[in-house]
């Protein structure tokens, strides 16, 4: 990264390479958590057996998807960064390289009774940390004078609402981890329907889907098709 020692502005194209590699090795990562069933009379059985550790990773990656969106639309608006941003960045990397490890924890201890809790509480910690992270990032970019001049007031504005996390979900995960409710079904853990929201918001997309119509030629290519016909 070069820095201009007079303002101690930094370019990004650097700093979006690293933060990419690490997006990619997190998100390989968590892939060798999910092994091969061991040699069994019923494959098929063994194979669903295997539950938890396939919840674990499609929540996991879901949440690990939309951060990297997230952080790609953002540094996509900015024309240069401060080293208080970079650090912030290093934060959020360490948060996401950390998920793998909480994945793993939740995926072997969902069925018991005492390490899921800690396991759930733990998960949705982390999850929360690295949403909330995001949205402090786009938020110090926007009042440290980071942004592109010729962004538009209202592409701003939406993607701010679109990168602030609805904290409820990720609670009410790490609530469920502090008090597991009982489903009275002794095979399934009570912390299912959570992850499950967990999982749908981690999967929502956090790109500024409703910025307006006339300003959306930089961003547009970041979009889903179905969000860029404006």
């Amino acid at each position: 990264m070069r820095v201009n020692r007079k303002s101690g502005r930094i370019r990004t194209a650097r700093l979006e390479a690293f933060s990419d590699g690490v997006f990619a090795i997190a998100i390989t990562l968590l892939v060798l958590d999910i092994a091969v069933p061991s040699g069994s009379s019923n494959l098929l059985r063994s194979f669903a057996a295997e539950w938890p550790v396939y919840l674990a990773y499609f929540v996991s990656f879901a949440t690990i998807g939309a951060i990297w969106l997230g952080h790609n639309v953002m540094t996509e608006y900015l024309h240069q960064a401060d080293m208080a941003f970079t650090r912030l960045n290093l934060l959020l990397l360490l948060l996401v390289s950390f998920l793998p490890f909480p994945t793993r924890l939740l995926a072997e201890y969902i069925s018991d009774d005492q390490g899921e809790r800690i396991a759930i509480t733990i998960y949705g910690v982390n999850l929360l940390l690295a949403s909330v992270l995001l949205s402090v990032m786009w938020r110090y970019c926007i009042r440290a004078g980071l942004v592109r001049p010729d962004a538009a007031d209202k592409d701003v504005e939406v993607l701010t609402k679109r990168l602030t996390p609805s904290v409820g979900g990720y609670v009410l995960l790490i609530v469920a981890g502090l008090f597991p409710a009982n489903t009275g079904n002794p095979g399934v853990p009570g912390d299912c329907p959570v992850l499950g929201v967990a999982g749908r918001r981690a999967a929502t997309p956090a790109t500024p889907c409703g910025a307006s119509r006339h300003r959306l030629t930089p961003i547009r290519r970041w979009l889903p098709r179905r969000y860029s016909r404006g």
